[in-house]
């Protein structure tokens, strides 16, 4: 039976993967088991419970050398998922950025070449935030690619993409894979540079890749207990409690939102699949939800007496709309969406509801300490 590496595959992407290729591969997970993503004691998270039959798991680091040659071992495929994923936190962290999600990537393509392990293909999770605001269209110029938000517009409360010729609002429209790359956080850079380290390093090597541009990703699994990530496990455990909700900008801002499920099945196909081959495709749903339609969503869900206050409060780096342009992935991958947004809303807030969600208090401390972090590094604004 063919081999599977999945680094970090016991995230909750790597779940939905595990679960879909468990009787065609014989699968390894290597992975770190951050207490930011699993807690203090990874053996009583529901990830890794979910995989720990299913797969043989070494607990080990990207940026470990040794790990990562101990996990390459007679492998045939890698699914490289393993990343630290915070856009606000990767701002202030730069350097745990870079060991996990540059570095990490150097060393699965090093410990390839110094053993000369017959890798088929890697397929690499990216992100779509290495387009930064990606494209619009302007009524006079047509389709243009804006560069970052100007801070004076935003501190007065005006959150729309200009026009970079002349200067008018300009309407999102579906990006595709043809838009310029322009990362405007940390996070995305290094999204990139796991990109470009593909680009130059796997067709000298003889080695396929395919790279995958996820947009946000959602789902049953996802941590409950991150705070620097994923805004309807921030905003579920907000509402659950009945506390107040702090939506930033307008709350019209918004995001392609793609199931956890369809992000794992194409995932899954473009493993064997040679049109894939030194390939990059947008994995989303190619339609786009605002944060206040999202946030009053998941309050009807849990019947929850949260007020929602819509701020003006902004972070550095953060974009203001996203939607992917599919159909690249429709016609190398036959790829089409299983789950409308308001049947995987509704099963998220379900599972949710299920979960023993203890230690409430510290989660509220933690999430207010990310902001408070965010602030001292002059990164986030409130406006008055």
């Amino acid at each position: 039976m063919l081999k599977v590496l999945i680094t970090g595959g016991a995230g909750f992407i790597g779940n939905s993967i595990i679960e879909k290729l468990k009787n065609t591969y014989e699968l390894i997970v290597l992975d770190n088991f951050s207490p930011q993503i699993h807690g203090n004691d990874y053996k009583k998270s529901y990830l890794y419970n979910n995989i720990k039959d299913k797969c043989r798991i070494i607990k080990g680091s990207i940026c470990d050398i040794n790990d990562v040659e101990s996990a390459l071992i007679n492998i045939d495929y890698i699914i490289h998922l393993a990343a630290e994923t915070g856009t606000g936190q990767s701002m202030y962290e730069l350097g745990k950025y870079t060991d996990v999600n540059i570095k990490g990537t150097s060393n699965l393509l090093e410990v390839i070449l110094k053993n000369k392990v017959p890798i088929k293909k890697i397929i690499l999770a990216s992100s779509r935030s290495v387009y930064g605001e990606g494209m619009y269209s302007c009524e006079d110029h047509g389709i243009v690619m804006p560069k970052t938000r100007s801070f004076e517009d935003m501190k007065n409360k005006d959150f729309e993409i200009k026009c970079p010729e002349c200067g008018k609002n300009a309407e999102v429209i579906n990006t595709t894979e043809t838009c310029n790359l322009n990362p405007i956080s940390y996070y995305a850079f290094t999204k990139l540079s796991q990109e470009k380290i593909l680009e130059v390093m796997c067709p000298m090597m003889d080695l396929p890749y395919t790279i995958l541009r996820y947009q946000n990703v959602y789902g049953a699994g996802q941590s409950l207990n991150n705070p620097y990530t994923g805004i309807l496990s921030i905003f579920s455990r907000l509402l659950l409690e009945n506390r107040d909700i702090n939506i930033f900008e307008d709350g019209n801002e918004s995001r392609d939102f793609v199931h956890v499920h369809d992000v794992a099945s194409i995932t899954c196909n473009v493993i064997e699949n040679n049109n894939t081959n030194y390939q990059c495709i947008n994995v989303g749903s190619g339609e786009r939800i605002s944060v206040i339609e999202i946030a009053e969503k998941l309050k009807t869900l849990y019947l929850s007496k949260s007020k929602i206050h819509i701020s003006g409060d902004f972070r550095k780096g953060d974009i203001r709309h996203n939607i992917a342009d599919i159909k690249k992935a429709e016609y190398l991958c036959n790829f089409k969406i299983e789950y409308s947004f308001e049947r995987g809303i509704t099963e998220f807030t379900e599972w949710v509801l299920n979960q023993n969600v203890n230690n409430s208090e510290n989660v509220n401390t933690s999430f207010i300490q990310s902001i408070n972090e965010i602030k001292d590094k002059g990164m986030f604004f409130q406006n008055d």
